[in-house]
């Protein structure tokens, strides 16, 4: 019995440090970006809102869910906003300059959430929204490296990470639905 308690203590313990979630060291409105045009995106005009950024490409497997994404834009814009951002990293798939991309996401899909410029996700280059995205010393709760394209992290209305999702979960998922 006293080490069937004892296990059950160090098991409570052990998922409470796990759980454990830090004060950001910086915050998700201080990272600079900018839009596939070029110009500067202040993310806290987002403050208020969720924000689920997803790093795109448009020659991928995944690219279909562009449509979900989309969808999910435009079902929960009033609570949450959907930032693409262009990677060509993984397998070279988002070949296109910032007008090819623009091009094709709006004639194929209807694209109308907030695309960034083309950055890298990971690696030595790594853009700082990344950086935060993926450290835990950054942003308070987890760390995680991008697998592929179409992974996706989940900021809450204040700027604090909630979670991440890798390429497999679609867009309208209820595990990303019901963090919204």
């Amino acid at each position: 019995m006293k080490l069937f308690n004892l296990i059950l203590v160090m098991a409570l313990f052990s998922s409470t440090i796990k759980a454990q979630t830090l004060e950001p060291k910086t915050s998700i409105y201080d990272v600079k970006i900018n839009d596939i045009n070029g110009k500067e995106i202040n993310l806290e005009n987002y403050k208020g809102k969720k924000i689920l950024f997803v790093n795109v490409a448009s020659k991928c497997g995944f690219t279909k869910q562009y449509d979900g994404l989309q969808d999910l834009y435009e079902k929960y814009q009033d609570d949450l906003m959907v930032i693409g951002v262009p990677c060509n990293q993984f397998g070279g798939q988002e070949p296109g300059t910032a007008d090819e991309i623009q091009s094709f996401c709006k004639l194929n899909f209807g694209v109308t959430f907030l695309m960034t410029e083309k950055v890298n996700v990971k690696g030595d280059e790594q853009h700082p929204l990344y950086q935060w995205l993926t450290q835990k010393d950054l942003n308070g709760k987890s760390n995680s490296t991008v697998k592929w394209n179409f992974q996706k992290y989940l900021v809450d209305e204040n700027g604090r990470f909630i979670d991440f999702f890798y390429s497999m979960t679609g867009p309208t998922s209820t595990k990303i639905t019901k963090l919204i």
